[in-house]
C-alpha cells in the first residue's frame, strides 16, 4: 500500500461500559468522513437500525458513507483486506472485546503496513468500575485496558453522586495517569475527543463541539499562535493536569519555515509536519466546562513564544 498509513482508532472496556453506545454515536456524526467500524460481533453490538442501509454477510452498509464488519477472531484478516476491498476508507473504528487487553490490540494493528494507531479510548462503568478493578479475577484486566487509554470514557455518571463521580475520575487519573478521564451520560462525547488524535491529514476531524450536550459540557478556547512559537514546549505545557485540556491542535511554522501540527490528548502530546495547505497560526483547545483553564492555557502559549 502506497501513501498515508490508515488512522485506527482502538475502543476498549469491559463488558457492559456503554462501547455499543459509543460506537453509535460516532456513526451518527460521521459527518461524511469514511469510517470502517470492527466489531467482534453484530449480536453482541447492534449498531442502530436506522443508521443501516444494507447488509450482506458479514458487512453493513451504514448512512453517510461508513462500513461494519465483522472480524470475530480473524481481525489481522480483515484488517489485511480492508484497504483492497474499501479503498474509500479514510479511518478505521475498532471495537475490542470486553475482555480484550486495547494495549495488545493497538500493537498487533502495528505490525500491520496500512495502518498506525490514532489513538486508545477505553470506556468504564461509573458505578461499578472500581469494584470490579478490586475483584480477584476481573481486576487485572480492568486495571490494564485503563492503562493503556489516551481517553478514559467514564459512563453512565448519571447513576452516581457528585461525590462517588469525582472520587472515581481520582482513582481513574491514578491508574491510567497518561490519559484523561471524560465523565459521560449514554457515553455521549464529542466525536473531536475520539478521532484524529494524533493525525494532521485534511481528513481528520475538525476541533469544533459537535456531539449531544456538548455546550454543557464542553467549553473551547480558540487561541492565535504567534510565529515561530515552540510546539514542543506548548505540547509539554499543555498535557500538565491542571491546564484542563482534553484535546488540543495547533499549527505553525517553526524557526526553519516548516509547517508543524501539534497534537494533544490527555497527556500525551506529539509534534508532526502537516500537508501544505493547513493554515499556521491557530491553536484549538477543548476540555470540560469548569474545568479548562484559560489563564493557564494563555501562561502556555506565552511562555512558549
Amino acid at each position: 500500500m502506497t501513501g498515508a498509513r490508515l488512522p485506527v482508532t482502538v475502543i476498549g472496556g469491559y463488558l457492559g461500559t456503554g462501547k455499543t453506545t459509543l460506537v453509535n454515536h460516532l456513526l451518527r456524526a460521521a459527518d461524511g468522513r469514511r469510517l470502517a467500524v470492527l466489531v467482534n460481533d453484530f449480536g453482541a453490538t447492534p449498531i442502530d437500525r436506522d443508521l443501516i442501509v444494507s447488509g450482506s454477510g458479514d458487512t453493513l452498509e451504514i448512512s453517510g458513507g461508513c462500513v461494519c464488519c465483522s472480524y470475530g477472531s480473524d481481525l489481522m484478516e480483515v484488517l489485511m483486506a480492508l484497504p483492497g476491498q474499501r479503498p474509500d476508507i479514510e479511518r478505521v473504528v475498532l471495537e475490542a472485546s470486553g475482555v480484550a487487553l486495547p494495549g495488545m490490540v493497538a500493537n498487533a494493528v502495528t505490525l500491520l503496513d496500512p495502518y498506525r494507531i490514532d489513538g486508545i479510548v477505553v470506556t468504564a462503568d461509573a458505578e461499578t468500575v472500581r469494584t470490579r478493578a478490586a475483584d480477584a479475577y476481573l481486576g487485572d484486566t480492568i486495571r490494564r485496558q485503563l492503562a493503556a487509554a489516551d481517553l478514559v470514557v467514564l459512563n453512565r455518571c448519571d447513576l452516581v453522586d457528585e461525590t462517588s463521580r469525582d472520587a472515581t475520575l481520582a482513582w481513574i487519573a491514578e491508574q491510567a495517569p497518561a490519559a484523561r478521564a471524560v465523565p459521560t451520560t449514554r457515553a455521549a462525547i464529542a466525536s473531536e475527543l475520539l478521532l484524529g488524535l494524533r493525525d494532521g491529514s485534511p481528513s481528520s476531524p475538525p476541533l469544533a463541539l459537535g456531539a449531544p450536550d456538548a455546550a454543557t459540557l464542553y467549553d473551547s478556547l480558540d487561541l492565535d499562535l504567534p510565529p515561530d512559537i515552540d510546539l514542543e514546549r506548548l505540547g509539554r505545557l499543555l498535557t500538565v493536569a491542571d491546564t484542563g485540556v482534553l484535546r488540543a491542535k495547533g499549527i505553525a511554522r517553526d524557526k526553519d519555515g516548516r509547517l508543524l501540527v501539534l497534537h494533544v490528548v490527555g497527556q500525551r502530546f506529539a509534534v508532526e509536519a502537516t500537508p501544505p495547505n493547513a493554515m499556521p497560526g491557530r491553536l484549538v483547545v477543548i476540555g470540560l466546562r469548569d474545568r479548562l483553564d484559560r489563564r493557564a492555557t494563555l501562561e502556555a502559549v506565552r511562555r512558549s513564544s
